[in-house]
């Protein structure tokens, strides 16, 4: 497959597939026939549903010429194999699920078929999501296609590595701690995490924090993904009310002379990577130059521990959650899962009631002092994706004391998590390594809009879209 046809916008392939350019037969075959070439390399799927995606698309060629076809007719896309797809294996990156198939897809998948994806499978990552790298034991460490020594993070990891390296034209990630904008961050994509309740988990219940969400190589191709998977299901405990119009519409619209805070001031005793630093600052001088009003501040009111860490650090809270859901059997017996899962659910278990609802109580308040005090003042935060860089492959699993000093460089992400705000990686630069180096832009709650604007205004002005990586780390 030409790289040229692999790193075409979503948009334009189905631009082309609408107008017989291109067939969806062609292009998911090319797709097939790159993962096959590359993906042994990066180990970005765990699963690769070449039968299925070339029936769908044999199907999507048929449909050219008919009726009016949804926006994405055609396009080739993975899932992370956390969400489940029917008929498509679904394991969760655990073992004791190498062979589950699903009978239902989820709402985001359904939605996505919906609007004429065609799926071509499952993307690695860290069992059950439990991880800001992706390396399950049970089915290999996924790679950063920038450089292959290092880890594209997680737990979305491999849906930003497979987009990375033109394995799939978009991916469904989730993010309940940043995990679609980490791996975005690292990849050189645009990763969004929408607001709490735009996008549904069904058949899952509500979750306070995860949300599925769009990784792609441009803003607009991200925000018509959006479109695609954004609306209440019934039963959804939480929803965000609707766009006041697509949010294709945004990219290229005019935001406004905005108030733009930024910051690099991390937790205490948590250092930020000093290209991650100097991404911040570049991007805040081009938005200064786009016209906004744009201050340094290093007292916003989210720079503790996510959720709140005078109560209960993150890995304690995850732990309650895999004590609670292997004692009950809606995840495999606990000693069936990975060391590091293993001691998730053994703190989990340990944890106090009290605790946890105190943990919950003081993370409601800082919630509401973020949006109410900060960013009444504020219409965007402009913060580091995250704190450090990349890992290499095997580093944590080498030595896990390093887990935890990884889960403290999430505070960026995390914060926007807890309030359920939307937030929107882009990319911004390249550091030492050759490895891309993001910056995060959030918004105030439902406001996605805003970020897409100012989003697709850097993406002009910095233009990005144009590189993609070549295996072992050289960028074409």
């Amino acid at each position: 497959m030409h790289d040229e046809l692999a790193f075409t916008p979503a948009l334009e392939l189905a631009r082309r597939i609408r107008a017989k350019e291109l067939s969806p037969v062609e292009l998911v075959t090319a797709y097939l026939e790159r993962i096959e070439a590359l993906d042994p390399q990066i180990n970005s799927y765990i699963t690769v549903a070449a039968d299925q995606a070339l029936a769908a698309a044999a199907d999507a060629a048929e449909a050219v010429g008919g009726d009016e076809l949804p926006p994405l007719h055609g396009i080739p896309i993975g899932i992370k194999d956390l969400i489940d797809t029917a008929g498509i294996r679904t394991t969760c990156a655990t073992a004791a699920w190498r062979e589950r198939v699903p009978a239902v897809d989820a709402a985001v998948v359904a939605k996505l078929r919906a609007a004429g994806c065609v799926i071509l499978g499952k993307h690695n990552t860290p069992e059950f999501a439990g991880g800001t790298f992706t390396e399950p034991l049970a089915y290999g460490a996924c790679r950063n296609p920038w450089n292959l020594q290092y880890s594209p993070g997680g737990s979305s990891g491999g849906s930003g590595a497979a987009t990375a390296a033109g394995l799939c034209a978009l991916a469904l990630g989730s993010d309940d701690g940043g995990s679609i904008r980490i791996p975005s961050g690292w990849g050189g994509l645009v990763g969004i995490k929408p607001t709490r309740g735009r996008v549904s988990a069904a058949p899952e219940p509500s979750a306070l924090y995860y949300t599925p969400g769009p990784m792609a190589h441009t803003v607009a191709d991200a925000a018509a993904m959006l479109d695609a998977i954004s609306g209440y299901v019934v039963g959804d405990a939480f929803w965000a009310p609707d766009p006041a119009r697509p949010f294709l519409q945004e990219v290229g619209a005019d935001p406004g002379r905005l108030r733009i805070a930024f910051t690099t001031a991390g937790a205490d005793g948590v250092p930020i990577a000093p290209g991650n630093a100097a991404a911040v600052h570049a991007t805040a001088q081009v938005l200064a130059r786009l016209g906004h009003d744009v201050f340094e501040v290093d007292d916003w009111p989210g720079r503790g521990m996510f959720p709140d860490d005078r109560a209960l650090g993150l890995h304690a809270v995850y732990g309650v959650r895999f004590a609670a859901l292997t004692d009950h059997g809606e995840m495999p017996p606990a000693d069936t899962l990975e060391p590091g899962q293993q001691m998730l659910t053994m703190i989990g278990r340990d944890v106090k009631a009290t605790d946890l609802f105190y943990a919950s109580y003081l993370e409601g308040k800082s919630a509401r002092q973020i949006v109410a005090a900060f960013f009444d003042r504020w219409d965007v935060l402009l913060t580091p994706v995250i704190a450090s860089q990349p890992t290499t492959i095997g580093e944590i699993q080498a030595d896990p004391a390093k887990a935890l000093g990884l889960l403290q460089s999430i505070q960026f992400t995390g914060q926007f998590s807890q309030t359920g705000q939307p937030a929107i990686a882009v990319p911004a630069d390249v550091d030492g390594d050759g490895l891309p180096v993001g910056v995060q832009l959030v918004g105030r709650p439902a406001d996605e809009a805003t970020l897409i604007r100012v989003a697709s205004q850097l993406e002009v002005a910095q233009p990005w879209a144009g590189r993609h990586p070549a295996l072992g780390g050289a960028t074409t």
